[in-house]
Order: C-alpha cells, then sequence, then structure tokens
C-alpha cells in the first residue's frame, strides 16, 4: 500500500471526509493531525477489534515522531476508557507487536513505558496503594498525574513520600491535607 492509500483508508474508516488526502500526503504535520482525529473516532468506539490494524497502517508512515504520536494517544484513550488493569493489559499486549515495529527503540520503549504508566494508574484506581517500588517504576509524568488526580489520601501520602521531584512530592502532599478532599 502507499502512504496516499493508507490514509484514504483509515480516513474513510473513521468517516471523516472533510481532508484533502493528496494535501496531507506531503505534510507531516498535517497528516499527524489527521491521524489523531482517526484516533478520536475510532477511540470513541467501544469496538476495539480493530485497533492493531490501525496502529500497522499509522506505522507505515515514514514520519516516526507523527506516528509515535498517535499511537500514545490511541494508548492514553484506551486506557482511560479500560474497565481495569486486565482488560487494558490483554488490549496492549495484542499492541505490542505493531510497536515493535517502530524503527527508533526510544519509540517502542516510550509506549511500553506508557503502557506500564497506565497499567499501574489502573491498579490504583481499583484501590491499589502503589509501593515506593513501583512509583520507582512509572515516570515522572505519572507520579505527576497520581498525585494530579487522586482521590486517595494513602495514594498521595506514597506519592508526596517517593516521588521523584519534589513539585510532584508538594502537589500529593498539599491535596492529601486539602480540606475538600477530608471532608469526603
Amino acid at each position: 500500500m502507499t502512504l496516499r492509500s493508507d490514509l484514504a483508508a483509515l480516513l474513510a474508516e473513521a468517516g471523516i471526509v472533510d481532508v484533502d488526502v493528496d494535501g496531507i500526503v506531503a505534510d507531516d504535520h498535517a497528516r499527524t493531525s489527521a491521524y489523531l482525529r482517526v484516533v478520536s473516532v475510532i477511540a470513541a468506539s467501544q469496538n476495539r477489534d480493530r485497533d492493531r490494524a490501525i496502529v500497522a497502517t499509522i506505522l507505515r508512515d515514514p514520519d516516526d515522531m507523527g506516528s509515535k504520536t498517535a499511537v500514545v494517544a490511541l494508548v492514553d484513550e484506551r486506557a482511560q476508557q479500560a474497565g481495569g488493569p486486565d482488560a487494558f493489559r490483554q488490549w496492549s499486549d495484542g499492541l505490542l507487536p505493531e510497536i515493535d515495529r517502530f524503527t527508533q527503540e526510544s519509540h517502542r520503549e516510550f509506549i511500553r513505558r506508557r503502557i506500564q504508566d497506565w497499567l499501574l494508574y489502573l491498579t490504583v484506581k481499583d484501590g491499589h496503594v502503589p509501593t515506593a517500588d513501583e512509583l520507582a517504576e512509572v515516570t515522572d509524568w505519572m507520579q505527576r498525574h497520581l498525585a494530579e488526580s487522586s482521590r486517595s489520601p494513602e495514594v498521595l501520602a506514597a506519592v508526596a513520600e517517593s516521588a521523584r521531584t519534589k513539585k510532584t512530592r508538594n502537589i500529593a502532599k498539599n491535596r492529601a491535607n486539602s480540606r475538600e478532599l477530608r471532608a469526603e
């Protein structure tokens, strides 16, 4: 398949008709934008059967950075929709063979780390309080996400104690001590 036919197929599958396919073939930024729109549409669907094929198509794009951006967006969307860590693990395990097709190891590793981040987040969402070792295994981004989004005093205390950055530790500490959280 060609880049043009891949783009046309993805846009058609997502029902996006207001994009000039010929115009975006030559523009990396416009293609990334189109991929993000496709990801948004498919992520809104509960059907995950085509995700691996869609990722495989996106990864045929010669712009590795644009492909990475789109795949990360899909991982983020699916994680936020996941019914729990087991469902997300099963979905992401099906995606890993496609992710291994990235030409740059740094992109493969980034997405693998993002998946690990979300797996910890989903276990925390299910009531697990992360240990210092578990927090050390996730990125600064996820540590901060936990500090900013958790409503559990125990999770916030763990993040306040173990996060790598002072800013994240302070966010968790301040939220753990907030009246809003204590009033619940």
